[in-house]
C-alpha cells in the first residue's frame, strides 16, 4: 500500500528543517498534497526571446542585445544606466543597488540576455534591476519549454525555494499516491480533465498554453480543481441537510386557532408571497423533522408577520418559540410586535439580553423556564447556559449570518430537553445572491417574499458630494416644515463605537444650530435600551422631526411618515447596508428620497456602490453588487468558521460551474457515495464541525 500524499510530512523533502517547516506552515502547508494545491498565482514566460521593439509597458519578457551603452547616473537617487539594443530597438536596464564588477559586466561591447518588467522612466521604456547573464555571441538557444510559474510566498520564502519544493511534490505524484474521486463517467459528463493532469499542467504549463485564460482562472485544468472543490463544499452541506432530516422534531400539523385570530386583528391582509411562504413553513413543521427554512424578503416585504404566524402555530399546539437578533435595536423591534400582536391573545412574551439584571433578570427566567413564556424574544444572550426553556420546538433567528456556528449550535441544544431538535426558521432582509444561495446555504430550503405590501413607495435616490452640505441641510429643513420626518445617519470608518457615537452626537449638535427650531433626537449604540426605545416612540409619534442616528437603525425601524434620508460618508458602508437603510423611508405615502452625502474623491469602489444604489432598488440586484465588490467571506460575515477561504475555487470567478457542480454532487452523492468522506477530507479536514450546525 502505497502511503497518500496527504499523509506524507513536507520534512520527508529535501531541504526542509523545522525552520522551513515552519514557515510552511504559516501557509498551511503542512504535507506533500498541500504543496500540490499551493497553485501558482501567475507564470512567466521565459520560453521565447522577446524583440527589443515588440516590447510594451508591463510586459515581462527574456530580451537579449548587446550593451551601447553603460554609465553612472547621478539624480535623486545614484544609479547605473546601461541600454541594450538588438535589431529591432533599444531599452535601458537600471540598478540602483550596484558594483564595480557589475559595472565591469555590463560594459559596451558585451552581449547580455536578460528577464524583468517593462516600466516607463526617464530614459523611455527601462527594466529595474533586471535578472540577467553574459552570453556568447553564438549562445543557446533558451531551454525551457515551460511557463515559470509564481507562487504566493510567505516571509523568508523565496520563489527559488517553493519552485524546489514543488517539484519535489511532483516527483512524488501518481494515480497511486494521490486517489481520483471523481469516477470517469462523471469527469466525460462534465467534461474534466483528471486531477494528475490538471495538477502537473498548472505546475508547468507548456510555452503554448493560453496566458489569459490562465489569469482569468478560466483555464480547463483550474475548473478541474475548482470544481471538485466546490463539489465538497456542496457534499458537506448536503450531508448537513440529510443528517438534519434523519433528526426528529414536534410536529405541528395546522395553523390553528392562533393563526386566525393574529390575522384577524391585523389592519390588513397579508400578500399572497406573505400567504405562500406561511404554507411552505407549515408543510416543513408538520414533517416530525428539524424544519431548516431560510426567508428572504426584500427590507419591508413582511417577514415578521409570516415569522408570527408560525409562532403562533408552534404556540397552539403547546410549545415555546424563541426569536433572537443581532443587535438590540432590532430585538427591541421584535419585542414590540410580537408583544403587539400576541399580549391580546392572551399570551406571554419574554424578554432576554445581556443588559438584563438583577430581580427583573431573575423573573423573565423564571417565565422561560417555567414554560409561562411562550415567546422569549432577545439577542445572542438566548444562548448563555442560564436561559433554559421549558419546551423549545422553534427558533427564529433573523440575520442567521450575524451569529458564529457555534452561537447557532448552542440555541439548538436548548430545544434539546424533550429529545427533539427545535425547527430552525432563519430570516434575511439581505437578499442573498443566487450564487451564495447555490453554496453557502445549499443546506436550507428557502423561500421568497417576493411582493411589497401595497402602499409602499419608490425611494429616489440622490448622490451628492458634502461640498453641496447647505444645500442638503435646507432641503432637510422644507421636507421638516412641510410636515414629513427624515433621518440624518453618521457612519465613521473606525469600528470603534465610542467614535461613532462621538460623530453622531457632534452632528446633531450642529444640526441643531443650524435647524434652529426643529425638534431634533439622537439615537446611538451607547444609550441604554430604554432611552433608545422612548426616543424611538418619539420619533414614530412624530414628536422628533429629525432623527441624527449611528447605522444602529439599520433595521427594525417603522416610522411610515419619514420620507427623507441622509446618509454620511455613504462610500464607506457595504451595498447590504446602504440598502437596509435606505429601506427605513419609503413607508408611507409620500414621495420618499434617500440622499448619499459622499467626501471627494471617491475610489473605484465607491464610485461602483453609490451608482449600484442609484441605478436599481432591487435587493437581489444589489445583492449580487456586493458580492462582487466585497467577496463572499466578508459579505457572509463566516470567517471565523473557516468554510470559505476556499483553497482554488472563487465563487465569484466560478459561478457558472455551481449548476454542473450541484448536479455532479447529486449523482457522486447517490452512486458512490464511498467516495464522499476522502474528498471532503481533502478540501475540508474539519468538515466534521459543520454537519452539526
Amino acid at each position: 500500500m502505497i502511503d497518500g500524499l496527504d499523509t506524507q510530512d513536507v520534512r520527508e523533502l529535501k531541504g526542509v528543517g523545522e525552520a522551513m517547516a515552519e514557515k510552511l506552515a504559516k501557509m498551511h502547508l503542512h504535507t506533500v498534497q498541500d504543496l500540490l494545491f499551493h497553485l501558482p498565482i501567475r507564470y512567466q514566460d521565459r520560453t521565447r526571446i522577446v524583440p527589443i521593439g515588440q516590447l510594451g509597458f508591463g510586459d515581462e519578457a527574456v530580451i537579449e542585445g548587446q550593451v551601447i551603452s553603460c554609465e553612472v547616473k547621478m539624480g535623486k537617487r545614484r544609479s547605473l544606466l546601461c541600454r541594450l539594443k538588438d535589431h529591432s530597438g533599444s531599452v535601458c536596464l537600471r540598478f540602483f543597488h550596484f558594483s564595480a564588477a557589475q559595472k565591469k559586466q555590463l560594459e559596451s561591447g558585451n552581449r547580455v540576455r536578460c528577464f524583468g518588467e517593462i516600466r516607463r522612466g526617464s530614459a523611455g521604456f527601462e527594466m529595474y534591476h533586471p535578472e540577467y547573464k553574459l552570453i556568447e555571441e553564438n549562445a543557446a538557444p533558451l531551454e525551457s519549454s515551460q511557463l515559470t510559474p509564481i507562487y504566493p510566498l510567505t516571509e523568508g520564502l523565496t520563489q527559488t525555494k517553493i519552485r524546489q519544493l514543488c517539484e519535489q511534490a511532483l516527483e512524488r505524484l501518481t494515480p497511486y499516491n494521490l486517489q481520483e474521486w471523481l469516477p470517469d463517467e462523471l469527469r466525460n459528463q462534465f467534461s474534466l480533465p483528471s486531477l494528475n493532469e490538471a495538477i502537473q499542467f498548472l505546475h508547468h504549463p507548456s510555452r503554448d498554453a493560453d496566458l489569459e485564460s490562465l489569469k482569468q482562472g478560466h483555464h480547463p485544468a483550474q475548473y478541474r480543481l475548482s470544481f471538485e472543490e466546490l463539489m465538497a463544499h456542496q457534499l458537506s452541506l448536503i450531508g448537513k441537510r440529510v443528517k438534519a432530516k434523519q433528526d426528529k422534531s414536534v410536529k405541528v400539523s395546522e395553523a390553528g386557532a392562533l393563526s386566525e385570530q393574529l390575522l384577524a386583528q391585523l389592519p390588513f391582509t397579508p400578500t399572497q408571497a406573505q400567504q405562500r411562504v406561511f404554507s411552505e413553513i407549515l408543510k416543513d413543521l408538520s414533517t416530525g423533522h428539524p424544519m431548516l427554512r431560510l426567508v428572504q424578503g426584500d427590507v419591508g416585504s413582511g417577514k415578521t408577520l409570516v415569522a408570527a404566524l408560525a409562532a403562533a402555530a408552534v404556540v397552539q399546539a403547546g410549545y415555546q418559540v424563541a426569536v433572537m437578533a443581532p443587535t438590540e435595536i432590532l430585538a427591541e423591534q421584535h419585542y414590540a410586535n410580537f408583544t403587539q400582536w400576541f399580549q391580546p391573545l392572551g399570551l406571554q412574551v419574554a424578554w432576554m439580553t445581556g443588559k438584563l439584571k438583577g430581580k427583573t433578570r431573575e423573573q423573565e427566567l423564571k417565565l422561560i423556564a417555567s414554560g409561562q413564556a411562550q415567546i422569549v424574544v432577545g439577542t445572542h444572550a438566548l444562548f448563555q447556559e442560564t436561559v433554559e426553556f421549558d419546551r423549545l420546538a422553534l427558533a427564529i433567528i433573523d440575520e442567521q449570518h450575524r451569529f458564529g456556528v457555534h452561537q447557532r449550535m448552542a440555541l439548538r441544544e436548548k430545544g434539546m430537553k424533550q429529545g427533539v431538535q427545535p425547527h430552525q426558521l432563519i430570516m434575511t432582509a439581505t437578499p442573498i445572491p443566487r450564487t451564495l444561495a447555490m453554496s453557502a446555504y445549499a443546506d436550507l430550503d428557502c423561500s421568497i417574499i417576493d411582493e411589497l405590501p401595497p402602499g409602499r413607495t419608490p425611494v429616489n435616490t440622490i448622490v451628492v458630494s458634502d461640498q453641496r452640505r447647505q444645500e442638503v441641510i435646507e432641503r432637510v429643513k422644507s421636507a421638516c416644515q412641510e410636515g414629513k420626518q427624515a433621518y440624518w445617519v453618521c457612519t465613521l470608518i473606525e469600528e470603534s463605537e465610542a467614535l461613532q457615537c462621538q460623530a453622531a452626537e457632534d452632528t446633531a449638535l450642529l444640526l441643531q444650530e443650524q435647524l434652529f427650531g426643529l425638534r431634533i433626537g439622537l439615537v446611538h449604540g451607547r444609550l441604554k435600551a430604554q432611552e433608545k426605545a422612548d426616543i424611538m416612540a418619539q420619533f414614530k409619534a412624530g414628536e422628533i422631526q429629525l432623527l441624527v442616528a449611528t447605522t444602529v437603525i439599520e433595521v427594525g425601524v417603522d416610522v411610515p411618515n419619514a420620507s427623507l434620508m441622509v446618509i454620511e460618508n455613504p462610500e464607506r458602508l457595504g451595498l447590504a447596508q446602504l440598502h437596509q437603510l435606505r429601506g427605513r423611508v419609503g413607508r408611507g405615502q409620500a414621495a420618499s428620497h434617500c440622499v448619499l452625502l459622499y467626501k471627494a474623491p471617491l475610489g473605484q469602489q465607491g464610485k461602483a456602490r453609490l451608482s449600484t444604489m442609484r441605478e436599481t432598488s432591487d435587493g437581489f440586484k444589489i445583492a449580487e453588487k456586493d458580492l462582487e465588490l466585497r467577496g463572499p467571506g466578508e459579505l457572509l460575515g463566516t470567517r471565523q468558521t473557516g468554510l470559505w477561504e476556499f483553497k482554488v475555487a472563487d465563487l465569484q470567478r466560478d459561478k457558472a460551474l455551481l449548476d454542473d457542480v450541484q448536479r455532479a454532487a447529486g449523482l457522486l452523492h447517490q452512486n458512490f457515495p464511498d467516495h464522499i468522506p476522502p474528498l471532503l477530507s481533502r478540501w475540508l479536514p474539519n468538515h466534521d464541525q459543520y454537519l452539526n450546525v
